[in-house]
């Protein structure tokens, strides 16, 4: 066995006894000499719930422990605790716990829990020389939770309790099924006052409203005059609570008792409407937006109908302020709006800062917009490397830096349009033997606007996406591009991309629509790509250019999930190409036609110190063209790759698949592999390791499984998809990586093992633990065998992997 081999086991059984040894390992520093102290609290509780609301209420009750009753203990490296200065243990401060708890247990609709064997809750153990620690736990059963057996609006307000009825559906109580909380009371509370404030109810707050809530069974307490008869319904009503309890809950005005005026009649109860706006675009970082309402005179005005801009030196036009401001000036207030456009103003980036000040006029409101310049231009430097192989240790390498410099205008014609132009130089270094050490050079140009508005006609807009007005972050954009690589001895590759697209946010879903994408490519193939088509004939039609018209589509949708500390995003995106033009004869074999569908989802699970990442992905491309030039496959690139610091991370970046075809490794100078189909699933499981400082070093294990496949037969064999081989084919990286978190940026490093490998041919490509070896020397045997090919890749990667 070699070194590599044995200080990988070594590490491996190290961590598994560490786990072992201190998952539960507890480092007690400073604690009270000769007196009993908090070593640990713990909390069990019964009766009958759930799993979820036991887990739940477990970890919500330990944070009501009487701070003096509390062993806090700090977790460091993974797997150790670390307990300072424990308090001593008094046991006269259970009864304040027990206090903090039941509290908590009534605002969560638990007004019958029961603490068992307060007197014994706690235990000693003085094994530990020097030590007397205290375990204590708390029995508690809960009870059954309060439904909400009646829900209802009393405002005492005709208009407001229209608006409450016809929104009950959207109500948070469902009567009969929804457990009482103070949780879900204050939830309906902000609903509700969210949705008056959304028609007209300017003035509306929280301080307008209250929940009044009763738990008592009011049909079994009929006045009686024979008090045997009372006492027996007070007797029911206690013995009816406790089996199931309920309550009632009405959504009451808070009336002002120092006012003259009826609910009605108050500020508080009347609707507003939009009266005029008044912007500042040019206000300063240090001006006073309440002087500069009232002094006026040093400024220039421009008015138009019911909008006024007041303005010095002249930098914005009234255009993109009217354009992005959806209160309408007779219109009924809209909560959403106001903020809409607040959020859209800071969106721009021509602003820094939006505030703003309201003025009421009767039953009218005047808005002032105060918005503070962003630095009009910026130039930008920044400097990328990364590794695009998995050879580490071995001199079958490449290693690749660039320099991107970017200049970004804010505000480009007084429009609040945004420019940004963008020149990337990148080079890859080898430092395998025998070979140049500059292996490709990559240069490109990019220069696009972004307008802060859609600019297509009106009519098509209300076709197309409905009403502007439930549209958010509307821009048009508009890129060109070109670009130059050399891959020595292989290829060069020249480009030129154009296109016109539209961004627009409605909900939580945002949209990306592209209806002209153009790219023009011309490539020249050089001595060893010559040679590889020798070998490969089907490598010809993958590196076939030609011209690509197409349009794409894209969605964008992140939600919550269940719980608050959970998130999930999906995004689903789509090309096509040629489908029209394609039709006409003398372009059919100079435009590529295909279709390519993407789809992908992410979920992100937070816990305090820890999180669980997952990720889904499915791409698939079909090339319907007729042509004999282009082939049945996408352009090389417009197809999938597997393997990389992002993807499948035992693998290098370019180095997976096809399929379980070891023609890549076996038969052709050219290793990169491109597919038409690719399937991945990723999982990530992050824990903080230790902080220095500012820089904090966090851990993680995580798991690839994936491929990547071509859709029609070629000479390689095995690299078409198939479902009778997709269990063959399938690969699966293991690892573990250290990143170092430094706030504005993350850099990692991720070591993968190729736990299956679709190209290993023993033991139906899985790794053999018993006989492990840092490479596989399969293709030894062969007449002109390539390297070895290593078992393992290690990854430098900036950012998290997703």
């Amino acid at each position: 066995m070699g070194f590599f081999s044995k200080l990988f086991y070594s590490l491996v059984i190290l961590s598994f006894i560490c786990c072992i040894s201190f998952s539960c390992k507890v480092i007690v520093k400073e604690a009270p000499p000769g007196k009993p102290f908090v070593f640990d609290n713990k909390i069990n509780l019964t009766g009958d719930l759930d799993k979820d609301a036991k887990a739940r209420l477990t970890n919500e009750l330990n944070n009501y422990w009487d701070d003096s009753l509390y062993a806090r203990k700090v977790q460091q490296f993974v797997v150790r605790y670390v307990l300072k200065k424990p308090p001593v243990f008094d046991s006269t401060n259970i009864a304040r716990s027990k206090v903090f708890m039941t509290g908590y247990l009534n605002s969560q609709g638990y007004y019958h829990a029961k603490f068992l064997n307060l007197d014994s809750a706690y235990t000693f153990d003085s094994s530990k020389e020097g030590q007397i620690r205290t375990i204590i736990t708390f029995n508690i059963d809960p009870g059954k939770n309060t439904i909400i057996d009646s829900f209802g609006y009393d405002l005492h307000n005709k208009a407001l309790d229209s608006i409450s009825n016809s929104i009950i559906k959207s109500s948070f109580i469902t009567p009969g099924k929804t457990s009482y909380s103070r949780q879900v009371i204050a939830s309906e509370l902000d609903r509700v006052v969210a949705q008056y404030r959304q028609r007209g109810y300017f003035l509306f707050t929280r301080d307008n409203v209250y929940a009044l809530v009763d738990t008592v069974e009011t049909s079994l307490l009929q006045i009686t005059t024979d008090p045997f008869e009372q006492a027996q319904n007070i007797a029911r009503a206690a013995q009816l609570q406790n089996e199931n309890p309920t309550c009632t809950i009405v959504i009451k005005n808070r009336e002002n008792p120092d006012s003259l005026l009826a609910p009605g009649d108050s500020i508080y109860f009347k609707q507003y409407y939009t009266g005029k706006i008044f912007y500042y675009p040019e206000t300063g970082r240090f001006d006073l937006p309440d002087s500069l309402m009232k002094d006026t005179l040093l400024l220039k005005k421009l008015r138009q109908n019911n909008t006024t801009l007041y303005y010095r030196k002249g930098l914005f036009t009234m255009q993109p302020l009217r354009e992005h401001t959806y209160l309408h000036t007779g219109d009924l207030y809209q909560e959403d709006n106001f903020y809409k456009t607040l959020n859209n103003f800071n969106r721009l980036g021509a602003w820094e800062r939006a505030d703003y000040r309201t003025i009421l006029r009767g039953d009218t409101i005047d808005f002032h917009y105060f918005l503070t310049p962003a630095k009009k231009e910026t130039v930008s430097f920044n400097v990328e490397a990364s590794r695009n192989s998995g050879d580490f240790l071995s001199s079958a390498n490449l290693f690749g830096i660039a320099l991107n410099t970017s200049y970004i205008n804010r505000n480009v014609w007084h429009r609040a349009i945004q420019s940004s132009t963008t020149l990337s130089n990148g080079i890859e270094f080898s430092f395998e033997q025998n070979k140049s050490l500059l292996q490709t050079t990559q240069i490109s140009l990019t220069h696009s606007y972004s307008f802060p508005r859609l600019i297509i006609p009106n009519l098509v807009k209300k076709k197309l996406i409905g009403n502007s007005n439930k549209l958010d972050g509307e821009r048009t954009l508009l890129s060109l591009s070109a670009a130059y690589s050399e891959r020595k001895d292989f290829f060069r590759l020249r480009s030129f991309i154009g296109g016109w697209g539209y961004e627009w946010r409605k909900k939580k879903v945002i949209w990306q629509y592209k209806p002209l994408n153009v790219e023009l490519y011309s490539l020249d193939t050089l001595p060893l790509l010559e040679e590889a088509f020798a070998s490969n004939p089907y490598l010809r039609t993958a590196f076939n250019t030609g011209s690509i018209i197409s349009q794409q589509l894209s969605v964008l949708y992140t939600y919550p999930g269940k719980n608050k500390n959970t998130a999930n995003f999906i995004r689903l995106s789509g090309e096509e190409a040629g489908f029209f033009l394609g039709r006409i004869k003398g372009l059919q074999n100079n435009i590529y036609q295909y279709v390519k569908l993407e789809a992908e989802f992410k979920k992100l699970v937070t816990l305090r110190k820890t999180s669980l990442a997952m990720r889904a992905f499915g791409g698939i491309g079909y090339n319907y063209g007729k042509s004999e030039r282009f082939g049945q496959t996408l352009p090389f690139f417009k197809q999938f790759v597997g393997g990389g610091p992002n993807s499948m991370r035992a693998w290098g970046l370019r180095l997976l698949g096809l399929g379980s075809s070891v023609f890549s490794d076996t038969g052709s100078v050219y290793r990169d592999r491109y597919g038409d189909l690719q399937l991945e699933v990723n999982a990530e499981y992050r824990y903080n390791m230790a902080t220095f400082s500012a820089v904090k070093i966090d851990g993680a294990l995580f798991t690839d499984v994936g491929n990547i496949w071509n859709l029609s037969s070629n000479p390689n064999g095995l690299s078409k998809f198939s479902f009778n081989r997709h269990g063959k084919d399938i690969a699966i990286g293991v690892g573990t990586g250290i990143r170092f978190d430094f706030n504005y940026f993350l850099i990692r490093v991720d070591i993968g093992i190729k736990l299956k490998d679709p190209a290993r041919y023993a033991n139906n490509g899985w790794l053999s633990l018993s006989d492990f070896t840092w490479k596989n020397y399969e293709y030894s045997t062969l007449e002109n065998p390539p390297a070895p090919r290593n078992n393992y890749a290690i990854q430098l990667g900036i950012g998290l992997p997703f």
